[in-house]
């Protein structure tokens, strides 16, 4: 049985290209950073978490909410062929009950604030948001897309950017924990307009306060889709 299966919704994806040397201290063991085209990214992301089971069980008041995290792109090679990851600088929900779980079992970094989220449509144009408070500051991220959805064009940043199938997560210096994503290939919208005010140095330290100076290279709307997090794994430095 999968450990947790839901709905991931209406993914907005903004992209920055950074400095490697800036990550390196954030890499899991037995991974290495994963380039497009030469480029390093970090990504800030924000979504709808629908329908949430934990092991087949719903729980109460906990199966819809809003996630805003950060993350970057590793990948690891096992048994001849590559594997293409996330790992996640910190994540953002609202509900203290889940970041208990993430924490406690998977090893992550997760956080609770207060959020809220707007998805309408209004004149074919759809109008998307993530926003949460923090230290008193309101954080966002928005987009205006066209109420149309295209496939994914191959060997595209887009593709590049949605299409990673495992998180890892740094557990020490030698120990990594590896989890499998299942989903299928997302569609995604065209973008009109964005909108972006985050203060980075303060949600995610002074290791990425460089980002508050920065512009995202690209901007993305995914539709989303049913997707299921595997049972994590432990692995070490050499692989094993």
């Amino acid at each position: 049985m999968s450990f947790l299966t839901a709905q991931w919704k209406n993914l907005i994806m903004a992209n920055y290209a950074i400095n490697p040397e800036q990550l390196k201290k954030y890499i899991p063991a037995g991974t290495e950073l994963d380039f497009w085209n030469g480029n390093c990214y970090v990504s800030l992301v924000g979504f709808l978490f629908k329908d949430t089971k934990v092991l087949g069980f719903r729980i109460p008041k906990h199966t819809d909410f809003e996630e805003v995290n950060l993350r970057f792109y590793v990948k690891r090679f096992e048994n001849g062929e590559w594997k293409r990851g996330v790992v996640f600088i910190q994540e953002i929900v609202p509900k203290k009950a889940i970041t208990f779980v993430a924490n406690t079992f998977y090893k992550e970094n997760y956080r609770t604030l207060v959020m809220q989220h707007q998805n309408k449509l209004e004149a074919e144009v759809l109008k998307v948001s993530y926003s949460w408070e923090n230290q008193k500051k309101t954080n966002h991220i928005s987009v205006n897309a066209y109420d149309f959805c295209g496939e994914i064009e191959e060997g595209s940043e887009a593709e590049f950017i949605m299409e990673h199938y495992f998180g890892y997560t740094k557990y020490n210096e030698k120990e990594t924990y590896e989890y499998e994503v299942k989903h299928p290939k997302w569609k995604h919208y065209l973008i009109k307009n964005h909108d972006i005010k985050v203060d980075f140095q303060n949600t995610y330290g002074n290791d990425f306060a460089f980002l508050n100076n920065l512009q995202p290279v690209s901007v993305f709307l995914a539709e989303g889709s049913d997707i299921k997090v595997e049972n994590k794994r432990k692995i070490t430095e050499n692989g094993n």
